[in-house]
């Protein structure tokens, strides 16, 4: 279903055609992902649903909760899940990015809408502060409960022509990460 969504703009009211976020991959996108393995990569929506990802990001990803969920979503994770601040030392700046990739892109109040009801101010203070220019690379602190502490360089990717579909990859930012990842076995879920 579409829905013509009027916004405004710095020039002015301009009229946007907002789709529904995206919940299936193209087959291109799954190559892609492929190719990226051993990293830690996946295809994440608009809203932060986890759509596809590698074998690596759910070895990083699945011990800590962030998969759980159908679809899993990380705002979800990082904004209800009580995990989510004893895995991100850095907590509150997850959650700032995390607010300005939903405020990047089209409006999507059904969500925020469920979101403020689950985390209350936690998200609606943020979400009236931060701007919407999520960092498109940095770092990222993980308290990992089998590897211990990683810092992992991450890449973001808004894909043009996919609606909103964000490429995320997350590389080891020192030898000590890239040894722990080494020695993550590997967890197997039922589907992806």
């Amino acid at each position: 279903m579409q829905v013509v969504q009027l916004t405004r703009a710095s020039a002015g009211p301009c009229s946007a055609l907002v789709t529904d976020p995206l919940r299936t991959v193209r087959p291109g996108l799954r190559a892609l992902l492929d190719q990226l393995e051993p990293a830690a990569a996946m295809l994440a929506n608009q809203v932060g649903d986890v759509l596809a990802f590698t074998s690596g990001f759910r070895r990083l990803a699945g011990p800590i909760g962030m998969l759980e969920g159908d679809p899993p979503n990380l705002n979800r994770f990082v904004f209800t899940d009580p995990r989510a601040r004893d895995v991100y030392p850095d907590w509150a700046h997850v959650a700032d990015e995390q607010v300005a990739v939903l405020k990047d892109g089209p409006p999507r109040p059904d969500f925020t809408d469920w979101l403020t009801a689950m985390a209350g101010d936690e998200f609606t203070q943020r979400a009236d502060r931060v701007p919407g220019l999520p960092r498109p690379h940095g770092l990222l602190r993980l308290q990992h409960p089998q590897a211990g502490p990683l810092r992992l360089a991450y890449e973001m990717m808004t894909l043009p022509g996919d609606n909103g579909l964000r490429l995320v990859v997350h590389l080891p930012a020192d030898e000590a990460t890239t040894e722990a990842l080494r020695g993550l076995a590997p967890l197997r879920l039922v589907a992806q």
